[in-house]
């Protein structure tokens, strides 16, 4: 599996975010190499957690910002937060309860969640924040 890369195409331009994505990404790569590689069902488990945890406090990041600064699509971008935060719990719950380790579907899941709110609804911030800050 190839891992994600850190451009300018991820950036939204607003170096506290970025630096969050940043975190993230490299998140996310550590959790791939560990399922490609098979370590430990209790480590990838683990990396999961942090992952989930990271994105979770950096939603909330995003969420101060936006009402600091009076973001119009607040509500919406939001409920993008909470959706993606759900889904990623329901596939931990999922292997957990299944006894499976992550999968390289999961991996792939994992990486069209990330990379499309952040092109998606996390430029739009961005563009947004780089006016008002």
């Amino acid at each position: 599996m190839k891992d994600l890369t850190w451009d300018n195409t991820l950036s939204v331009q607003i170096p506290e975010i970025d630096e969050d994505h940043r975190r993230l990404v490299d998140l996310f790569n550590m959790l791939s190499h560990s399922v490609e590689e098979g370590d430990a069902a209790d480590y990838i488990e683990a990396v999961m957690e942090e992952l989930i945890s990271c994105t979770v406090w950096h939603f909330r990041h995003e969420e101060r910002l936006m009402l600091k600064y009076a973001y119009g699509d607040f509500e919406k971008h939001k409920a993008e937060h909470q959706e993606l935060i759900e889904s990623a719990k329901a596939l931990q719950q999922k292997c957990l309860q299944d006894g499976k380790p992550v999968s390289s579907e999961d991996i792939k899941f994992l990486e069209r969640w990330l990379t499309g709110h952040i092109l998606g609804a996390d430029m739009d911030l961005g563009s947004y924040l780089g006016e008002v800050m």
